[in-house]
Formats: structure tokens, C-alpha cells, sequence
């Protein structure tokens, strides 16, 4: 067991926070935390990590358990590049490093060789040394980084980037590279998935299933939970309960659970009014008197079931429209985009939209998937191209960064200055569905959560009636319950909807089609996330067996294509075209060749480096020095690789 939480209790003043929360943490255990926002998830982890202090109850945690935490936008803060912030994780291997090339030059020295005594223990150190840096992985640091930073993102980043130059989210990407390379025996991270792209979540999610420590993580992201975890602990109304499997399975075993324990609730209800009349009826009659006591008894020494109290108040809405738009929505033709007129962002975007459709805009981080948006609405201005809005188009737009909300105002000025015409009991009506009551719509803007200002923007667009809603990632800051509603809200929407997520559940549920935005064009994909990967893996094959029929031909006929261009009656483009898949085609043979050296090289050097640690090796000063020799060279080979590979790679 690495860490056990029993009967722990936290409160901020009078307000209680946690009581009686019970954990326990296997090794290689996956857990996820769940609750609403504001149930004390993130106040948890702060007190496992030590962060903060608790009331009342144990914490038991295994002395040399290393415990590793990933805030929600923690970024890294430092002076230095990205490869030696990354770099800088494994000190004590560079510095073993840095002692074994003392001690070769110290062996190198005839000095030493004519003291024997001396020599011997010189070489017996080399070799234990030498020996504990292969097995922690010394000849493996620059693979482990550079696979990390690949995985993360960072792939097309030069090494030397400082990292003061990047922004938030990659500062937090960043964090979380360097806390895998770590690796910690319990990693906790709070909603890692919020600044990745969909293809970074899926290479996070298939390393952290090989992940060789345990995890505890918050996320809302119920694809991600899906993929990752096999127990759940939910946090409702301060306490904790453990359930088996991942997110969907909790689902069903709670909703299941709550079914069970209202009908034993209304039995033993029902087992009450029948014994409660019975005593009624007879207690006074002498005939029947003694068994109405009996019974009587019966129901003071009954333990009473609480009635189960389900689940907590959700918010509820829905998405109206005033008026019906003509049937063609939008259409955008040949559109291209930068930040500032010199540097294009994307060039040659063309779709269209319909009436009713509901299309979901996806690509890598930085493509420009926002700008889109903020062109369509007109917020940015395109360089080329041009977009049109159909007759009768009314739009509804939220901003993910929430830049539409003033943070002087209360919660309540903020919608009823928006809509004026309201009157203040509407207004607080409608507050309420999104759960502000009472003295919550006097909160200040400034003061809410992420969590707290998404249902403030939605209550705006809620009232805004919109035929046309453009959402830029709607489901950032809510919690996996507010999710659920904003889902139902939008399925019975009536109007046309397009929008930006991340949240491969949400896509999965909402998406009719999939617009593939790239820096030379978009593609779109009928169905949701599920069929776009099934569509885009049927693309690949489809290629690879293209690719691999044109290569047996070549075999086959070598000289075929030098008469080939005799007519020379061939267009131009589709030779140009033929030459660029010509040279990919040689571009990922020589990327799989270098992968192969790279391997090769990487095996020959941990071979000769579990030489210089036998006896008989380190024993025979020669032998050393040629083995070194033989490292040094291979090394130098394996960084020509690695630039070369690189280099492919850009």
C-alpha cells in the first residue's frame, strides 16, 4: 500500500470541506476523483501532497513513497531552455555521468597504472558505477526526453526555447513532461487534459496506461477516465465512496446502487405503516393488546434507513431560438487567416453549413481554430476569401476565455445589463437554473471559479435566443455533471451549431460532422469522433497498400518509368504530385531506417558499457581505454542520427 486516508476531515472556518474521507492507494493503482466543482477535489490532493494541513483523521504514507502533484495551471517557471529544464531531472545521473569520465581519465594515467593497489580500487569503483548508471537508465536520458517532448507537443520546438517564452498552457504541458520523466510512485494530477490537443491526450493516455508508479487524477474529461482508470472515488457532500472500474462503469453501479436503496427504503417504509396501524388499531383492545405491544417494540428496536438522497441539484436548461434561419447557413470559400497579415495561419478553407447541422471544428493546438471563429463573427479579419452568413441568421457566440464577462460585476448585474428589458425576477429565475440562488448573485464576477463564470456566460447565451450558437470549447471548467446538462440542452437545440472541443465524449455525442482544419485546408468527415478515427485509419491503410502495390511494381518493371515521360504528354501537376508522394514515400523509409540505427547504436553502447563493468575488462587498462574509445564513437554516431531523424522529422 502506498498511502491511506482514513476519517480525514477539512474546513475552512465554519464551512466544512471534507469530513470523514476515507483512500487507500495501491501501487500501480489508476483512480479517479470525481465531484462537482467545489467538493473538495483539488483541497484533497493539496493535503495528501502536504500542501495543506487537516482537521482531524490519519494520512499514512510509506517513508520512502515519492509523491508527485500537477496543479491545475502549474506552470514551470525558470530561466532555462526546454531540454535542460528536462534535463535537469536526472542531476544525479549526470553527475554519475561526470564522474565515470574523471575516473576514465584517472585509469588513463600512468601514474595510477604503477600503483596497483590504487588501480584496482580506481577500476572497482568505475565498474560499480558504471554498473548503477545502466541500471537507472543512464543511456537512455536523451530517448526519454526526446520522446516526452515529442509526445507532449513540443516535438517541432527547438531544444534551446527558453522556457520563459512560452505560453500558460504550454508552461503546463511543460510541468506535466517533466513529472512523467520524473517518475514519482504516485503521480497526482489535476485536470491534466485541459490544454492538449486531441492527438497529445491520446499519446497521454496510452503512457500513463504504462505508467510504472500509481495515479490519482481529477479530470472532467470522461473519455480520458474511461481510458485510464479501474477504480473511482466520487466526493459528495464531503464525504467518499470507492467504486470499482472506470467513469461509465461508476455510472451504472451508482445509478444502480440508488435504485436498490429506494426500494429497500419504500419496503421498510411501507413494513412501518403496516406495524405503525396495527398498533394503532389494537393497542387497546385487550384481545390483541399484548401482540400490539410486541409489535410495538418491534418498531422502536427497527433500524431505520435513511431515505437515499440522490443526486445533488444539477443546473437545467435549454437553448431556444426567437426565429428560424433560411436553410443555407453559412458559407465559407477559399478562406485564409493570420495574426498579422505577413505569417499565415491557414489558407484555402472552404465548408458550408446548413440549417439544424451540428458540426464540430477540430485540429492541433495553434492551428487557428479560434481565429476561425472570431473571423466568422467578425472579431478578425481574413486576408483572403470570403464567408456569408444566410438570411435570417441571428448568432450566439461563447468565448472559452470568457472575455465577454466584466469582472466589476456582480453575477447579477452581469446578466440583467445584458438584458435590461428583464425584469429581476426573471433574471434571478433564470440564475437559479444555473444554481446561483440566494446571496451567490451578488458575487462578484472577479471572485468566481472557471467553473462558476462557464454557467454565467451560458445563462447569457441561454436568453440570447439564437438560431446559430458558435461555441469555442463549451465544456472547459464544467464539471463531469454540468457536462451532462449542457449536452441535453444542446441536443434539443433547434438551431445550427458549430463549435470547438477537445472532449472526445462530448464530440462523440454531439458531432454530425467532423471539420479537419489544417494549415493548407479543411476536410470534412460525415459522423462523430469515432467515425472520424475509423475513417481517417481506413484512409491510411488504403495508402499504405497504395504505397506498397506501386513499390512491387517498381520492383518488378524498373525500367517502366524512364520511358514513361517519351510522350511527354503528362500534366504538370500530376508529376509534381507523383514526385512529392515519390519523395515521402523516401522520406518515412529513411525515418524508419534511422529508427532502426538509432535502436542498434543505442543497444551496441549499453553492450559496451556492461563490458567496462566486467572484471576482466576493467581490469586490463588497454581494453578500457579501447572500449572507451569505442563508446565515444558510437555516441558521436547516435547524435548524427538523432539530427538527421530530427531533421526528417520538421
Amino acid at each position: 500500500m502506498l498511502l491511506q486516508v482514513s476519517n480525514l476531515s477539512k474546513s475552512y472556518g465554519v464551512r466544512s470541506v471534507l469530513s470523514n474521507i476515507t483512500l487507500q492507494i495501491e501501487n500501480k493503482e489508476r483512480i479517479g476523483l470525481v465531484g462537482v466543482n467545489g467538493a473538495g477535489k483539488s483541497t484533497l490532493l493539496q493535503v495528501i501532497a502536504g500542501e495543506l494541513s487537516y482537521d482531524s483523521g490519519d494520512l499514512f504514507k510509506a517513508k520512502e513513497t515519492k509523491i508527485g502533484y500537477l496543479k491545475q495551471n502549474s506552470g514551470l517557471h525558470t530561466e532555462k531552455s526546454i531540454w535542460n529544464e528536462l534535463l535537469s531531472v536526472f542531476s544525479s545521473l549526470l553527475e554519475t555521468e561526470k564522474e565515470l569520465r574523471e575516473l576514465e581519465a584517472l585509469m588513463a594515467d600512468p601514474s595510477l597504472i604503477s600503483d596497483e593497489k590504487k588501480y584496482e580500487s580506481t577500476m572497482n569503483r568505475y565498474a560499480q558505477r558504471s554498473e548503477w548508471f545502466r541500471e537507472h537508465g543512464g543511456y537512455e536520458i536523451e530517448a526519454k526526453i526526446r520522446g516526452i517532448l515529442h509526445g507532449m507537443g513540443f516535438g517541432q520546438f527547438p531544444p534551446e526555447t527558453p522556457v520563459q517564452t512560452l505560453s500558460g498552457g504550454q508552461k503546463t504541458r511543460l510541468a506535466l513532461a517533466k513529472m512523467l520523466l520524473e517518475e514519482p510512485d504516485l503521480l497526482m494530477l489535476d485536470e491534466p487534459t485541459n490544454h492538449l490537443d486531441i492527438p497529445t491526450l491520446t499519446w497521454l493516455e496510452g503512457y500513463l496506461r504504462g505508467y510504472p508508479g500509481a495515479i490519482l487524477v481529477v479530470s472532467h474529461d470522461r473519455f480520458f477516465l474511461d481510458a485510464l482508470v479501474t477504480s473511482i472515488y466520487e466526493i459528495e457532500r464531503n464525504a467518499s465512496k470507492r467504486y470499482t472500474g472506470n467513469y461509465s462503469r461508476f455510472i451504472e453501479i451508482k445509478e444502480a446502487n440508488y435504485e436498490i436503496e429506494m426500494k429497500q427504503y419504500e419496503k421498510q417504509q411501507g413494513e412501518i405503516a403496516k406495524l405503525e396501524d396495527f398498533v394503532q388499531r389494537n393497542i387497546v383492545r385487550a384481545s390483541t393488546t399484548k401482540r400490539a405491544q410486541s409489535r410495538r417494540k418491534a418498531l422502536e428496536k427497527m433500524d431505520r434507513l435513511d431515505k437515499p438522497m440522490g443526486d445533488l441539484k444539477r443546473a437545467s436548461f435549454s437553448f431556444e431560438i426567437e426565429q428560424t434561419s433560411g436553410k443555407e447557413v453559412l458559407q465559407v470559400d477559399r478562406l485564409a487567416l493570420s495574426y498579422d497579415g505577413k505569417k499565415r495561419l491557414l489558407e484555402n478553407v472552404s465548408f458550408q453549413l446548413r440549417r439544424s447541422e451540428t458540426a464540430a471544428l477540430i485540429g492541433p493546438n495553434g492551428v487557428g481554430k479560434s481565429t476561425m471563429l472570431k473571423t466568422l463573427i467578425g472579431q478578425h479579419n481574413q486576408d483572403e476569401g470570403i464567408f456569408k452568413w444566410g438570411a435570417n441568421v441571428t448568432i450566439g457566440y461563447y468565448d472559452q476565455e470568457q472575455t465577454g464577462l466584466t469582472p466589476t460585476n456582480s453575477v447579477l448585474e452581469e446578466v440583467w445589463n445584458t438584458y435590461p428589458h428583464l425584469e429581476e425576477a426573471r433574471i434571478r429565475t433564470v440564475l437559479g437554473s444555473f444554481l446561483f440562488s440566494g446571496e451567490d448573485v451578488f458575487k462578484k464576477v472577479a471572485s468566481l471559479s472557471g467553473g462558476e463564470k462557464a454557467r454565467v456566460a451560458l445563462a447569457k447565451l441561454m436568453l440570447q435566443k439564437a438560431n446559430v450558437l458558435i461555441l469555442d470549447e463549451p465544456t472547459n471548467h464544467l464539471d463531469l455533471y454540468s457536462k451532462e446538462v449542457l449536452e441535453s440542452a444542446l441536443m434539443d437545440y433547434e438551431g445550427t451549431l458549430l463549435f470547438i472541443s477537445h472532449d472526445r465524449y462530448f464530440l462523440n455525442k454531439m458531432a454530425e460532422s467532423m471539420l479537419d482544419l489544417k494549415p493548407d485546408g479543411l476536410t470534412s468527415y460525415l459522423g462523430n469522433y469515432d467515425d472520424y478515427v475509423e475513417k481517417k485509419a481506413e484512409l491510411a491503410e488504403m495508402e499504405a497498400k497504395r504505397l506498397a502495390k506501386e513499390a512491387e511494381k517498381k520492383a518488378a518493371h524498373p525500367s517502366a518509368t524512364a520511358g514513361a515521360t517519351a510522350g511527354g504528354s503528362t500534366a504538370g501537376g500530376y508529376e509534381a504530385d507523383k514526385l512529392a508522394k515519390r519523395e515521402e514515400r523516401s522520406r518515412q523509409r529513411k525515418l524508419e531506417q534511422l529508427e532502426q540505427d538509432i535502436a542498434r547504436v543505442e543497444e551496441e553502447v549499453s553492450a559496451l558499457e556492461a563490458e567496462l563493468a566486467d572484471p576482466a575488462v576493467y581490469n586490463d587498462y588497454m581494453l578500457v581505454q579501447e572500449k572507451n574509445a569505442a563508446v565515444d564513437l558510437k555516441k558521436n554516431e547516435l547524435a548524427s542520427f538523432y539530427e538527421d531523424w530530427e531533421t526528417l522529422l520538421a
